[in-house]
């Protein structure tokens, strides 16, 4: 169910009869943390949508009073949620994820819902096999307790900055965990983490679809929780769609907080660069 906010947005955007760009929010962060986004993409002639994931809180503040909204949210009611945002938008939109985020906008992109979409540093779908030994420390967070997978966990602060904030100062670093970070809920991380042996698992993307659309994924340098490897390997299942334009781009010294640190406007430049070529 859409709330009143998104049901704002949403008309907001119908109305404008620009061509709409629905940015999807990972793990530990809210829809705020796309709001310089949201302001780029407008100026540049898009109308920007920041839907939260369900239950979602308006604040960092709020969600740290009430972190219990969280739990209980998979990966499969997120994309959803998203589908049916974007099923009351007049124009088919651009769509751009961030991590889990990333993951969500390639099962939309999947179902023929983005004319073209941008995956930043995306968690892996199923048939994505490779799982380096940093993102195993950068999820233990999470997965080291069983209990956790009906709760909602924050990270610590020394979490945040592996997981989250390694490429960037320690001044930067804490003032991003301050700033964004939230409590996230655990499900998703346990069902991506069992997603290549069950075969009912809902961490899965069509990447064959001739309705997926142009699709670049980026990838930052020193991301410790979605590396190189993983963003190749779900570059190299898409690239198989011989119906779009798949690419992939890394950019160089760049942490998993590439869309909210003092380097946001570079990488948002590159998703415009993208997105620019397919819509105009």
């Amino acid at each position: 169910m859409t709330t009143a906010q998104e049901r704002e947005q949403i008309s907001r955007v119908n109305a404008s009869g620009r061509t709409p760009v629905v940015f999807v929010h990972g793990l530990w962060l809210l829809p705020s943390s796309w709001d310089r986004w949201a302001t780029v993409f407008d100026e540049a002639g898009f109308a920007s949508l920041t839907p939260g994931w369900p239950d979602d809180p308006d604040t960092v503040a709020e969600a740290h009073a009430h972190p219990e909204v969280f739990a209980g949210k998979s990966v499969g009611q997120v994309a959803d949620h998203f589908a049916d945002v974007i099923g009351r938008l007049e124009r088919k939109p651009l769509v751009v994820g961030h991590s889990f985020g990333g993951l969500i906008t390639q099962m939309l992109a999947g179902r023929g819902l983005a004319a073209a979409s941008v995956a930043i540093d995306p968690a892996p779908f199923r048939g994505v096999l490779p799982l380096p030994f940093s993102s195993l420390r950068a999820a233990s967070a999470v997965l080291g307790n069983p209990a956790n997978y009906h709760r909602a966990v924050p990270l610590t602060y020394e979490q945040f900055r592996y997981a989250f904030a390694n490429a960037v100062s320690e001044q930067e670093a804490r003032e991003l965990y301050e700033r964004f970070a939230v409590p996230a809920p655990g499900e998703p991380l346990f069902q991506a983490a069992v997603a290549n042996i069950n075969p009912w698992s809902e961490v899965k993307v069509d990447t064959l679809t001739p309705e997926r659309g142009p699709l670049l994924i980026i990838s930052g340098e020193k991301d410790h929780t979605v590396p190189w490897a993983i963003a190749h390997a779900s570059y190299r299942k898409q690239a198989r769609n011989e119906h779009a334009v798949t690419e992939i781009h890394e950019m160089p010294g760049r942490g998993h907080a590439l869309t909210i640190d003092s380097g946001w406007r570079e990488v948002a430049g590159t998703a415009l660069a993208f997105l620019t070529r397919f819509t105009r």
